[in-house]
């Protein structure tokens, strides 16, 4: 990269260039997310952007509280409460006593601090922490976060051949890039990504959308004959199949926004759900500020739980976290922390705030058996 350059202007120049380098000079909208988020050094997850936090930028500081102070585009439960954490740590214990597993493997590990609350709640119980993660500068928090625990924490390149333990993901699935399918006038579309001829006031093309005809379809069809934008997701659906191969003994737990698929692909959702986040505020257009915001999708749970079962796992809860949360004890933290830590963790469990429209799948190997956080409100039979 050009010393002059700036990580947002290499990143577009870099995505101009895949674009071009295509016989139909464009690319799909799942490639352009791909290289938005994690082309290397550059995308908004590998590159060195401040990305998480409870405030944006310029926003008064807290006392102590470093991501806070740096700025950040969107918040997740971990930092909102360390009480989410030390409730997920019921279900986590749980699983680690069933399965007779010693290990949890966390991806997406953002700052560290839902690993600092497992691990700080489950002591012995754990015997290592690996986390797998593609942003370096993430790394770097990470790791001074963990530090207490350093002995029991590693990092991993790559997924190994075999897993025996607890799966972790908390808003990674919809960070997975996406297809974009149209149906326009009746005919279905897929949305690809191209650029628009230079203009005076510009110098390089801008990227716009680019529609040709497919033959792919959403999982369910869409009723009526009004247009309508939508999210497949196959990269979300063949991680699952590849982490799910390669789980000889443990399990799964997967925490995001999202649907099952009869309410993902409801006829009045015809915008929809990709967002982009950026600085605390939302917008839908993804193709401005490349790089310097999140792009995400809401999560097919469907698709989630049939990918599983493909690969022999078999779905031993799908509920909301607000369900998911109480059922695991959240009460006996709540009882025990000041009215701020009530007021944020109260966010949590919520349904105006992230009680209902985040769900917690967990995927299991071998015979089903009754976990804790969905002993009431289990949704899998909606799926």
């Amino acid at each position: 990269m050009n010393r002059s350059t700036s990580v947002p202007q290499a990143l577009e120049q870099h995505i101009r260039h895949q674009i071009a380098t295509q016989s139909d000079q464009r690319i799909g909208f799942d490639t352009f997310m791909q290289h938005a988020l994690y082309a290397p050094g550059m995308g908004y997850y590998s590159g060195p952007r401040s990305k998480i936090g409870l405030m944006p930028p310029g926003a008064p500081t807290l006392a102590g509280s470093a991501e806070t102070a740096s700025g950040s585009d969107f918040a997740t439960a971990p930092e909102m409460s360390s009480l989410f954490g030390k409730t997920l740590a019921h279900q986590v214990a749980q699983v680690l006593s069933v399965t007779g597993t010693y290990t949890i493997y966390e991806f997406g590990a953002g700052t560290g601090a839902l690993a600092f609350d497992l691990l700080q709640t489950l002591g012995d119980a754990v015997q290592h922490y690996c986390i797998i993660d593609l942003s370096g500068t993430l790394r770097d928090v990470q790791q001074q976060r963990l530090r207490a625990f350093a002995p029991k924490v590693q990092w991993l390149e790559q997924l190994p051949d075999a897993l025996a333990g607890v799966l972790l993901g908390n808003e990674v699935l919809d960070a997975m890039p996406v297809k974009l399918l149209l149906r326009q006038q009746g005919q279905w579309l897929e949305r690809g990504v191209s650029l628009t001829a230079p203009t005076d006031d510009a110098n390089a093309p801008h990227f716009c959308w680019s529609d040709r005809p497919t033959d792919l379809r959403p999982p369910l069809e869409v009723a009526g004959e009004h247009d309508y934008l939508t999210e497949i997701h196959p990269q979300a659906e063949a991680f699952i199949r590849t982490v799910g191969e390669r789980l000889e003994r443990g399990a799964a737990l997967w925490i995001d926004y999202g649907f099952g698929e009869h309410e993902y692909y409801h006829p009045q959702r015809s915008m929809g759900t990709l967002v982009c986040h950026h600085q605390h505020r939302m917008d839908d257009n993804p193709l401005v500020q490349v790089g310097e915001k999140d792009i995400t999708s809401h999560v097919n749970f469907t698709g989630i739980a049939v990918a599983a079962q493909e690969v022999g796992l078999e779905v031993l809860g799908y509920t909301t976290q607000g369900r998911f949360l109480i059922n695991c004890g959240i009460a006996h933290w709540l009882e025990q922390a000041t009215l701020p830590q009530r007021v944020m963790a109260a966010k949590l469990v919520q349904e105006h705030e992230m009680g209902e429209l985040f769900k917690v799948m967990l995927l299991g190997r071998g015979a089903f058996w009754e976990a804790d956080g969905f002993a009431h409100g289990d949704r899998t039979h909606t799926l």
